[in-house]
């Protein structure tokens, strides 16, 4: 008997005949002598329906609000899904983030997970029901209803498959799996049967919508390993596991891309210890997440640097006004903002023992034209920002540039 845990993102949960076949797929899984614990994000759409009430009554809502709000899209599923389990034969228990209990800090909107007291949920199975757990959302030491941030349901799912000690964790949705790059995009994308943790945290960072990073960090740190599938068909979909030999031989894996990026430059800031590290820390003290950073002397003016760095366009809003407190206060001249960004990525743990990959990617951008603003590397990536408008040929250029259309061997 293994302990399973099912993940239904909102596409699979979006009507109520997608939770009828999400109850059959589950209840398959528990008669084929599994226990089943079921995550549930909101039915497709709801999510955004609800913030877009909040945001009809006010520009900026309380975050706290907010979270109270959003919460009730996967209880609503959640509670939808134990009904249709019900109704198949089946039996179920609906448990909400304050029920389980998923305690997490105070950061409303993106909340990040302590602990989880899973005796609920065992006690649901011990008692031969379906566990049907709402994704996104948990509760502080206060008692506030907080959620995880977008795609927090992938988080939930990992989070409680670690807790609970679960042999694998299945995460259904409208795709069949990890492809090399956006099918949407490049038409010679292709599925992968495995990818590492570290390859998958990569891309989750850099753009790919299929797992939200912070699901790839906790698998990861406890092995759970996370099997990517689609949920309209029985088709085996992509392994998250651990590294091993056959992986490390792939040089690039995928190539990833991101639009919400948005580039701050200060303009002439004084260039002396600790400037950057006032600037940063002002930043960060707002819970805003930076990304790539630059900086480099002025070439007509002694003593100054320009300081370049990239953060999401979501925060960026909320963003400008302490990024224009900090720079006055390091006497920069100017601040320019630049949200026509894209950035594209290539992944692959092969990177660290081929030589000339960032080289080879520079060339062929190059080849067609386009023009490179800035560049981060990591040991197993290499990411550039270009101009949005060349996101679709960028992206199509190093994927077929590197070889990802063709089969694997």
């Amino acid at each position: 008997m293994a302990l399973i845990v099912q993940k239904f993102g909102g596409t699979s949960v979006g009507s109520i005949e997608r939770i009828q076949n999400v109850a059959k797929r589950c209840l398959a899984a528990q008669r084929a002598g599994n226990k089943v614990v079921v995550i549930v994000s909101a039915m497709s759409g709801e999510t955004n329906r609800l913030l877009g009430l909040a945001h009809a009554l006010t520009a900026v809502p309380n975050a706290r609000e907010m979270d109270a709000i959003a919460a009730t899209g996967e209880q609503v599923a959640a509670g939808l899904t134990a009904l249709a389990i019900e109704a198949e034969g089946g039996r179920a228990r609906s448990l909400l983030g304050h029920q389980v209990k998923v305690l997490t800090d105070g950061a409303f909107t993106k909340a990040r997970i302590r602990t989880i007291d899973h005796s609920k949920i065992q006690a649901t199975l011990e008692a031969g029901e379906i566990a049907v757990v709402a994704g996104f959302q948990g509760v502080d030491d206060d008692g506030n209803i907080t959620t995880l941030g977008r795609g927090g349901s992938d988080t939930s799912a990992v989070a409680i498959a670690a807790a609970i000690g679960a042999d694998a964790c299945e995460i259904f949705t409208d795709v069949d799996g990890v492809y090399t790059t956006d099918p949407n995009i490049c038409p010679s994308a292709r599925k992968i049967d495995r990818i590492s943790y570290e390859e998958m945290l990569e891309l989750a960072s850099l753009g790919a919508k299929v797992l939200q990073i912070r699901s790839v960090e906790i698998a990861m740190k406890y092995k759970v390993p996370v099997h990517v599938r689609s949920s309209f068909n029985e088709t085996p979909g992509t392994w998250v596991t651990s590294e091993d030999k056959s992986l490390e031989d792939v040089v690039v894996a995928g190539v990833a891309y991101d639009k919400n990026d948005a580039r701050v430059h200060l303009v002439g800031v004084l260039d002396k210890p600790g400037v950057v590290a006032e600037v940063f820390a002002a930043i960060a003290e707002k819970n805003v997440s930076v990304d790539m950073i630059i900086q480099n002397a002025t070439s007509n003016s002694e003593g100054r640097a320009d300081v370049t760095f990239t953060v999401s366009r979501t925060d960026l809003v909320r963003a400008k006004p302490f990024i224009e407190e900090v720079a006055s206060k390091v006497g920069a001249s100017a601040v320019k903002y630049d949200e026509d960004i894209v950035k594209v990525s290539i992944v692959g743990l092969g990177m660290r023992s081929h030589a000339g990959v960032a080289a080879k990617m520079f060339k062929l951008l190059a080849d067609e034209g386009i023009n490179i603003q800035a560049i981060s590397t990591s040991e197993i990536k290499v990411s550039c920002i270009v101009h949005q408008k060349y996101t679709e040929l960028a992206v199509r250029t190093l994927h077929d540039g590197f070889g990802l259309g063709k089969p694997v061997g």
